[in-house]
């Protein structure tokens, strides 16, 4: 093998533990982040082989070298070097459930007709061999022409060995079609090769076999990567290449799966046996109660209110120390800095808006620790599926349980999820009602009004009220998304459905490692992206709070006798007349101006709202009693009516409000991108304030009367 550092691309069905290779060849060299301007992971990092650094890039995870998402259509175009976000691979690894191999070696045989250097990894071994599955990879390795690695990733067992293999590689690459089209096939790639890819498009050389079958099977110019002229010339070339295998009798859809397969069976057939016959597995057994139409939306229901009491729970005492040490550190600067306006900047804008939401990064990590183990096990495969017919009577197609699961931890990727949607109605209605999902940017706003205005009262034993609100949260959101989107299936039109087809993996027990760092790279990216926009907010709300200075003689001769100085001056600078600008139109549903700023500045990310309410009230603090902003909200007063500013009636009126309000301009940006109009994103955001608004005037008032 070259000397030279090498870029190597991980590709593999979803589900293959392509994720747990990749970490354990970069362990902490790694750097995951999006894709320039869409919400597709890049996972990128380095291993070091034979005293060499290479660099190893992670694909999305694809059945097919025929895509049909976006994730797939990123991996194709990587491994043929037209992607300009990725570098072009020098080896490709192909990773495959050594359990289900059949199968995954489709898409290798995919990757061998690039004609670039080929390792085929057989994963998952150990499942393989509970199944009862033998395997022979030389034999294997003999018939396809490529290095077969069977490995266990998740023992670490073979990973040794797979670098091995990589050093000693020489990277040779395999000849295209080692699967040996039939002649009517053959014939049809040659007529959209000659009559229209090779003279009229900049389809890479590379991928020219793999396009005219693509074209071939799909018999249409869908979602095309690349330029080209005169398409009428190519559907010409398509229809009479179509034409050609039809007249042998055989189906242009089908013919090259068929093929293929045959190819893969031959591989196969003196290589991989079953010992005896196949048993009932574990997973089976588990899903024999897990999917059942009864006990399974159960099940799925005790998991969600175990997960909502744990985070709130389990949070606790982390929040609490959090909490302790940016107070007391704020207390510690104010009193050792000079007075003045560098001491007031620091304490009541920067760290009072930044600690504001820091003390919410456990219950974030606990949240998507759990999301991830969920993800680990299989079991959220089983939710999309325990939930589909329910889904489906509502108006949402089945596809959609995915994209609004993954909502639970933002809307963002959940509206790209979308995509998987084949029909535009139940995809414009999945993108219309994901936001209803609570998101993670809005568990900080939860957590801290549920912890400063319920109770903490036990309930059956186990719960207590205030992991039951928690929890009563996310269910109102799922029912608010569900209530709209019946609402729209009678408004939107009609289209043809479209089948709801979902892999189960087996049941496995997670890889402690990458649930461990993948949850500390969320809340990695919690901390950063939320914090360089609270602390630009808390700055610019710190001047507008703190300008123009009141002089003692105005405060003397207009503040009330209950009214601090610093509360008065609050109140006459530039966000204080804002905030009573808008007062009227929010007091009917409780709020007052310093709740009115603080939704204003939430639109530009949920979470900033307790770091602006954070900063405004630590402006309105006396000099050297900086406290909690629980405390400081439960101790609020109205100098004008001389009542508390909260009630439990004010709390709950607010989280109904920010449970429905669309308060967020990234998913106002990302719909506006998906759906290609501010059609679709103007109408998101005026029904889904109304809606909030009439909801929350409700609640407010119901309560407030009892």
């Amino acid at each position: 093998m070259s000397s030279e550092p090498l870029t190597i691309a991980l590709v593999g069905n979803p589900n293959t533990g392509k994720s747990t290779i990749f970490n354990a060849l970069t362990g902490l060299r790694q750097k995951i982040a999006n894709y320039p301007g869409i919400t597709v992971e890049r996972k990128a990092g380095t291993t070091i082989i034979g005293g060499v650094l290479h660099k190893i890039i992670d694909l999305p995870g694809a059945y097919s070298l025929n895509y049909k998402k976006l994730d797939e259509r990123i991996a194709y175009e990587t491994l043929i070097g037209s992607y300009e976000h990725e570098e072009v691979p020098d080896l490709v690894l192909v990773i495959a459930d050594a359990s289900n191999l059949d199968r995954n070696l489709y898409l290798a045989t995919q990757v061998m007709d690039l004609n670039m250097p080929v390792v085929l990894v057989l994963n998952m071994m150990d499942i393989a061999e509970q199944n009862g599955i033998t395997i022979n990879a030389e034999k294997i390795s003999k018939a396809l022409g490529i290095p077969v690695v069977p490995i266990s990733a998740k023992n670490k067992e073979g990973i040794e060995t797979l670098k091995k293999a990589i050093q000693d590689l020489d990277l040779t690459k395999p000849d295209p079609l080692k699967w040996v089209p039939s002649k009517a096939l053959n014939k049809a790639i040659e007529t959209v090769l000659d009559e229209w890819i090779e003279p009229y498009t900049q389809v890479p050389e590379r991928a020219r076999y793999i396009e005219a079958l693509r074209l071939i099977s799909e018999g249409e110019f869908n979602d095309p990567f690349y330029k080209f002229e005169q398409p009428g010339v190519g559907k010409k070339a398509i229809a009479k290449a179509r034409k050609n295998i039809e007249d042998e009798g055989a189906n242009p859809v089908a013919l090259e799966v068929l093929q293929r397969y045959n190819f893969i069976s031959d591989c196969t057939s003196g290589a991989s046996s079953q010992n005896g016959q196949q048993k009932r597995t574990l997973t089976d057994k588990i899903d024999a109660v897990v999917t059942h139409k009864v006990a399974g939306p159960a099940i799925f229901a005790l998991i969600l209110l175990f997960m909502f009491q744990a985070i709130f729970s389990w949070a606790t005492p982390f929040m609490d120390m959090i909490d302790l040490f940016f107070v007391e550190g704020g207390n510690w600067i104010a009193n050792t800095l000079p007075p003045g306006m560098l001491n007031d900047l620091l304490v009541e804008g920067v760290i009072a808006g930044l600690g504001g939401v820091v003390i919410f990064i456990p219950q974030i990590l606990f949240l998507f620790f759990f999301i991830y183990i969920l993800e680990g096990t299989g079991y959220m495969a089983r939710a999309a599926f325990v939930m589909d017919g329910f889904m489906t009577k509502v108006g949402l197609h089945g596809r959609s349980v995915v994209p609004l699961m993954s909502g639970f931890a933002c809307a963002i990727p959940g509206i790209m999820a979308a995509r998987t949607i084949e029909n535009w109605r139940d995809r414009i209605i999945t993108i219309m009602v994901l936001p209803f999902m609570a998101c993670s940017a809005r568990l900080p706003v939860y957590a801290l009004l549920i912890a400063a205005f319920i109770p903490a009262t036990t309930v059956l034993g186990v719960f207590t009220l205030q992991g039951i609100t928690f929890f009563g949260l996310y269910i109102f959101g799922i029912v608010m998304a569900v209530a709209a989107a019946a609402v729209m299936k009678k408004i939107f039109p009609t289209g043809q459905q479209t089948p709801f087809i979902m892999e189960l993996p087996s049941y496995k027990i997670p890889t402690w490692a990458v649930v461990f760092q993948n949850t500390a790279e969320r809340g990695k990216v919690f901390v950063t992206e939320a914090g360089k926009i609270i602390v630009a907010i808390s700055i610019v709300l710190w001047f507008l709070a703190s300008f123009p200075k009141a002089g003692t003689e105005q405060y003397e001769a207009e503040a009330s006798s209950t009214e601090t100085i610093e509360s008065f001056q609050l109140r006459h600078s530039f966000a204080g007349k804002f905030g009573k600008l808008i007062e009227p139109a929010i007091e009917p549903i409780g709020f007052d101006w310093k709740i009115g700023i603080s939704l204003l500045t939430s639109f530009a990310a949920r979470e900033v709202m307790v770091g602006t309410l954070n900063t405004i009230y630590s402006i309105g603090e006396e000099d050297g009693d900086h406290v909690t902003l629980k405390e400081k909200l439960i101790n609020d007063i109205n100098p004008e009516t001389g009542k508390p500013v909260y009630s439990i009636a004010t709390a709950i009126s607010l989280m109904i409000f920010f449970a429905l309000a669309m308060q967020c301009m990234s998913t106002i940006a990302i719909v506006k991108r998906e759906t290609n109009s501010w059609k679709w994103p103007v109408a998101m955001f005026s029904y889904m304030t109304a809606l909030a608004y009439i909801c929350s005037f409700i609640a407010f008032q119901l309560i407030s009367s009892w």
